[in-house]
């Protein structure tokens, strides 16, 4: 019984921590589409995004303010516990509470089940690191997914592509080679090889 109840609060907390990130990536959705979005848009449409491309990936902005992602959390209700849960806050005695991710093209990352489980950003004119990621959460562990993945998984080939990043995969699914996977800025691991043999038996590097 103890055990169930443990287990019952687990999922319980996976389904929150699954339910804020949507509404996040929604969030840096809506802002890149506003005035404030600007650089981020110009960048993308830089790039050679096309506008299904941005649409099909959920690409984002975070704006330059420091806690405006928070203050739209707790307005639905979320507290600081479980928005820092999620990755998306850092607290500290100094600065108090402020968005993990500021001034940042952003990248929600997604199981094969297409539900947010994580964030890549790319700041916007300098600014270190120049990518960052979500920390590893109770819904997000990077040796286990792959950017990519949940549209790569439905191709008609029997290999994948594995390249650098996220726009590296972006291009060439928008390109049309939509069996391009990539690693979440850490080393590869057998965690992914195990994740891409349920789907191919081949990968070009």
């Amino acid at each position: 019984q103890e055990y169930s109840k443990e287990a019952k609060e687990k999922a319980n907390l996976k389904t929150t921590l699954l339910e804020i990130n949507k509404l996040a990536a929604k969030y840096f959705y809506a802002q890149l589409k506003s005035q404030a979005g600007k650089v981020a848009y110009d960048y993308l449409k830089n790039r050679e995004l096309t506008e299904e491309t941005i649409t099909a990936f959920g690409l984002g902005y975070s704006n330059k303010y420091s806690d405006d992602l928070y203050k739209y959390l707790r307005t639905k209700g979320y507290s600081d516990d479980l928005i820092a849960k999620a990755g998306l806050i850092s607290i500290d005695e100094q600065n108090g509470v402020y968005d993990k991710f500021l001034n940042r093209v952003m990248f929600p990352i997604m199981d094969v089940n297409n539900r947010v489980i994580g964030f890549g950003g790319r700041v916007m004119g300098e600014g270190e690191p120049k990518y960052l990621n979500s920390p590893e959460t109770e819904i997000f562990d990077k040796s286990r997914n792959l950017y990519g993945l949940n549209r790569a998984r439905t191709t008609r080939k029997n290999y994948f592509l594995i390249c650098e990043g996220y726009m590296d995969v972006i291009a060439l699914h928008q390109a049309g080679f939509t069996n391009a996977v990539a690693s979440l800025g850490t080393a590869f691991t057998s965690g992914h090889a195990s994740l891409i043999k349920r789907y191919v038996d081949e990968v070009y590097l």
